[in-house]
Order: C-alpha cells, then structure tokens, then sequence
C-alpha cells in the first residue's frame, strides 16, 4: 500500500504506511510523545487517537498539559462519574457531562426520587477509582438515530438529545453530546456502560486519575426551571497530582478569601433577608472604606479632567424607550411604577442621563471631549441563583463615565482613558492585568465600518502604548461599539473582569445628538463608555478577597490599636491614641480589661495594620511596642515621633 504524507504544526512533514492513525504518528515522532498523547486535531477538528489518517491531513498530538488536553480528561472523567454512578444505583439517569472550566460536572436523576448524600461522593469517588484501576478502553460508535434511541432506552434525557439534534432543534452542549449529522455517536468502556458524546476521549481509563469530585448541587433540566430539577455533581481533573493539588489548595485559599465570609467575620457588609436578594447594607467598618475608595476615585477624576454629574434612581419609560432599553435590556429591568399617568422604571444604567446633560445645551468642537463622571447607584433584576454578594448584586453603585468626542479626538481619548484607569486599578494594589479587545460583529452593527475602524485601532493602539497583553475576540463587539475588558490578577492567582471602555455608535444616534463643528456644520459626537470599578460593590469584594480583608493601612478602616498593659498605662494609651489621631491616622484603644494577649489576638483577628503596646517603659521614653500585621515579631521601644512618620509615609504611598 502506497505511504500518506501528513503535516505537523511547525510545518515538517512525516510518510508513513497508509493506514496509520495518529497513535503511529506520535510513535514515528518519539517514545516520550508517544507515552503522552491522549488526542488529536486533525485538519482542525478534534478526534481519537486511532482514527486513520488521510494523505495529506495537518495533525497536532494533544497531551494532557494543554488546553484540548484538560478538556479532554476532564470530559473522559465525567464519563468515569457517569459509568459510576449508574453502577452504584440501578435504575438511575443521566443527562449531559460536559468539560468545564477547571472541571467537569455530570447530571443525574436517581431512582425514586433519591438524592446523594454528602458520604455518597467517597463511594462515587472509590468506584471510579476502581474503573481508572481497570484501564478500560474507550470505543467509538456510531448509529442512526432509530438504533440510538433503542441503545438508550432506558435514558429519557439521552433520548431526548438524540432526538432534538437529529431534527436540528438545538446545538451546543446538547450537539457534542449527539455528534452531527445522521449519525449518532457514542462511546463504550467496560462491559456495560455506554454514553453519547461527539469525543474524543482519552485511550483508555488508565489514562485519567488525578481528580477529585466536589460538590451536589441542584440543575433544572436545560436550565428551565419548569423541567425536572437534576442532581449535578461537580469535579475537577487535572493532568498531574501536582496540579490537581495546587488547585485544591487555590480552591481553599480562596474559600477562606470569600468576601461574603470575610463581611460577616470583619463586620464590614450584610445581607438581611427582610431586604431581598442581592440588595446589601453597609456597616460603619465597611462603609468606611468604601468611603476611602470612592474618596480615591473622586480625587482622581477630579484632576483628571471629569466634570461631576448626579442623575435620580428613577425616570419616565420614554427615555429607556429612546435609549433602546425597553427594548433589548428590559428582561434586567425592574417593573414600572405608575405614577401620574406615567409608567417610572428604577435606572438599570446611568447613560442615558448623561446623553440629557449633553444635550441640556448647543455643544460646540471647542467644548469637547465632555467627560462626565457620577458614582450612580442602578438598579438590575438578577435570578435570585445569580446573585452571589457583592460580586453579582441588584442594586449596586457604577464609577460611570461617559465620554463625547469628536471622531479625530478618538485615539488619543481612548489612550489617556487607558492610562487613566490602569494608574488607579494600581493604587489598590493591583499590578497584572490582562485585556480583551472585542471587534466589530458581522451583522446588526450600528454605525459607518470607518468609524468601527478607527474606533478599533484606536483601542489597539491604547492596549499596545500601555504594553498590555490581549486577546482579540473577532466579531464579538457589541451591535453599537468595540470595546477592552480589563481583567486584574488577584494574589490568588484569579482574574477578575472589572474595567471596560466601550464605543457607542448607537446612543448618540437615538437621542440626535450633535455638536457644532469647525465648518459650522452639525456633526455626530462619539460616545464612550468608561466602568473603571465596574462596579464600587464588586470592586470592594474583589479587594477584601484579594488582600484576604487585611486591607493596606491607607484603606484599613481600624489602622492602629492601642492597648495598654495595665490600668496604670491608660493615659499614656489615650495620648498615643489622641495623638495618631491629631494626625488624621484612624486608631482606637482597647482599655486593659482582658488580659494582654487576648487582645492581642483580637486586634489580629481584626486585621489591624499596627497594634501598639504601651507599658512602663514607653511611659517614660515615650515609646511604643509596634506588632505590625506579617512581622515576624513586635518592634519593641519605637519611638513614638518615628512611628507616626513611618505610618505617614506608609499611607502617603498607599503601601
């Protein structure tokens, strides 16, 4: 038989015998690839290892370290937890199993209406064990949908898949789990289990074993909540025991990072239930800082160039229908009030108020760029399941700005913008960011493709002069506008999607709006839309996850606590306490009514920056004894004049 030549990724070219599959191919290239690969893509589409190779095919061998290949041993683990599950109870039945990020999950449906209990995932987490031990083989098959639906007929939600893809009704996770076409595909391990997927799947079960199952929790069916509510169970796989451990402990670390926690511990923030879902209220400690956050922002916008606006919570139905709100945003919206022969509906968003400030008088080319600035609370019906505290809220305060300019104004708007929303994410502490610049989509965008274009290259060219690294997302722009998404990197290693400037070819259109320009003619201005925080109740959780809710001194609501050893040390403690204070420092004095160390703890559990200890001998030198928050050990006899300069200091540099 004739030998097929195939392509790999950096361009070299391999012959071998005609019939090969990319297993022989991994073996030509070497024995260590060999050993490794679990996949392959072949002419861009995903496939199994043993699937023969055409004359000519481009082939890439996915192993376990790359992206394709987590998802693929994820997705070969999930089948694992399926085949488990439906081992350890008869008559239960699956759903869908897909890959996810950093995991995978699988949905079932127990016999009798039975659910899993918390012990029952170390029984699933043995049998699958048992199974990987097995080193069984995953087989492909493939049928035509009437011997499908007789392979699962027992499996209502198989069957149902197959059926609905086949009539072409819906795609996405139901389609990978059917395949296309006329065939269904499916795959066998074991003796007994057989699933539906599209693949690939590792060789065999013996490839898989560094996981770990999670969590149960509920799911409706297809995410509708009047189809039957599923059991998901949850679980993460990984391509090595070191990494599989290393995302535990993440996973740890940032449990015991979860603002929601740290509110309730720190007595920063709360939920009552007699408000409802999402809506939080503020105690003094967090609302304090929150103070010191927004007092920041509005410094900075201050100098920067912001005029300061304030718009009401509430406005008549005909500006969100001029905006276009009623008709694209209003499954977010809250319901109407009606007042006065007129429906009100609370603000999902501040610019339209910003397109009336606008266009309260006639603007000429010399008055623009217009950057107006508002801390505006808005008002957003999130699914009780979505809301998570201060990251996913329905009332919650935007650090909106919105920017009118001319379209030659543009670029170097769009830079500045740039600069100025990294400079501030970096007063608080952040320092790697990550963007994402999303372009103009091929249909339904608003506005000239010339304006696209130099709007688009203007945020390119931001991105690049501020040397940060992106991604594009080809297409995915808003209908009315490109955009950059900023991401920061918390100490945990989590990105977190906080800052966006968004172009808006759409607003100005809707409201008519105009400026006079240097011909005399009425020109369109460009609109941009500027979320620095996102939001000051996201942003505030992604910070006291980020610092754990040791916040740095400049921004700790308690920034010293004194505590005297004795009664007889009290004045001295009210001095140093009336001093600190005189110089604009926040401290308190905790009074010498529990012993010493007990305080001591507390003031730590509090995550004071600075606890001074004052006795004797700081009485008469006029000393203190400072425990800063992370030394090794207390600064004994520190005199109080250096304290306070260093403290100055520290907070001056917002260190």
């Amino acid at each position: 038989m004739a030998d097929i030549t195939v392509s790999l990724p950096d361009g070299s070219e391999r012959t071998l015998p005609s019939g090969s599959t990319s297993a022989d191919l991994a073996v030509d290239i070497g024995p260590g690839l060999a050993k490794d690969a679990i996949a392959a893509v072949v002419d861009g589409t995903e496939c199994d290892l043993l699937v023969p190779l055409a004359d000519g095919a481009t082939v890439e061998i996915v192993t376990p370290g790359s992206e394709r290949g987590l998802e693929t041993l994820r997705h070969s683990t999930a089948h694992v937890l399926a085949q488990a599950v439906l081992g350890l109870w008869p008559g239960a039945t699956f759903a869908i199993g897909p890959p996810i990020d950093n995991g995978f999950y699988y949905d079932f449906e127990l016999p009798g209406g039975a659910t899993f209990d918390p012990e029952d995932l170390e029984a699933i987490d043995d049998r699958m064990r048992e199974i990987i031990a097995a080193d069984q083989a995953f087989e492909r098959g493939e049928a035509g949908v009437a011997d499908a639906l007789g392979i699962f007929v027992d499996h209502a939600y198989k069957r149902e898949i197959i059926e609905k893809v086949a009539s072409g009704e819906v795609a996405g996770e139901l389609a990978d789990e059917a395949g296309s076409g006329g065939a269904v595909s499916y795959y066998r391990n074991g003796d007994d289990f057989v699933d539906l997927c599209r693949g690939p799947h590792v060789p065999s079960t013996g490839r898989l074993g560094h996981f770990a199952l999670q969590k149960v929790a509920g799911a409706y069916w297809r995410g509708d909540e009047r189809r039957p509510m599923l059991q998901r169970i949850y679980g993460t796989a990984w391509s090595s025991a070191k990494e599989l451990k290393g995302h535990l402990h993440r996973l740890a670390e940032a449990e015991k990072r979860d603002h929601r926690r740290l509110a309730a511990e720190l007595d920063l923030v709360s939920w009552p239930e007699v408000l409802g879902p999402g809506l939080a209220v503020w105690h003094p400690r967090g609302a304090l800082v929150r103070k010191l956050i927004e007092d920041y922002s509005r410094s900075r916008h201050e100098v920067g160039g912001y005029d300061f606006v304030f718009s009401p919570h509430i406005a008549k139905s005909v500006l969100w229908e001029t905006s276009g709100h009623l008709d694209f945003y209003a499954d977010s919206m809250y319901p109407p009030m009606e007042v006065d022969g007129a429906s009100y509906y609370p603000k999902p968003m501040n610019c339209p108020f910003h397109v009336t400030v606008f266009q309260s008088s006639q603007r000429s080319y010399r008055d623009l760029p217009k950057r107006y600035f508002e801390l505006g609370a808005v008002y957003r019906y999130e699914l009780s399941g979505a809301v998570h505290g201060l990251l996913r809220s329905r009332g919650f305060t935007q650090d909106d700005a919105h920017i009118f300019c001319t379209r030659e104004q543009v670029p170097d708007e769009l830079a500045s913008l740039l600069d100025f929303t990294l400079s501030v994410l970096k007063a608080f502490g952040f320092e790697d960011f990550q963007a994402k610049l999303s372009t103009r989509p091929d249909e339904k965008a608003v506005g000239d493709v010339e304006l696209w274009d130099l709007a688009t290259d203007g945020l390119r060219s931001a991105l690049e002069s501020a040397g940060l690294s992106y991604v594009v997302e080809e297409g995915g722009g808003a209908f009315y506008g490109p955009k950059i998404d900023v991401d920061v990197t918390d100490a945990i290693g989590r990105p977190w999607q906080l800052s966006t400037l968004q172009l808006d070819f759409n607003l100005p259109e809707r409201f008519g709006l105009e400026y006079i320009g240097a011909d005399g003619g009425r020109h369109r201005p460009v609109m941009i839309h500027r979320a620095l925080m996102g939001s000051i109740e996201r942003f505030f959780g992604v910070l006291l996850e980020h610092y754990a809710g040791a916040f740095p001194a400049w921004l700790a609501p308690e920034q010293v606590r004194v505590l005297p050893v004795a009664d007889v040390h009290q004045d001295y403690a009210d001095r140093v306490q009336a001093r600190l204070a005189d110089e604009g420092f926040r401290a308190t004095v905790d009074p010498a009514v529990d012993p010493l160390g007990k305080r001591v703890r507390s003031a730590k559990t509090a995550k004071v920056p600075h606890v001074l200890v004052v006795g004797d001998d700081d009485v008469a030198n006029d000393t203190v004894g400072d425990n800063a928050r992370g030394s090794d050990k207390p600064e004994r006899d520190l005199p109080l004049d250096e304290f306070v300069d260093r403290l100055a200091l520290l907070v001056a540099e917002r260190r």
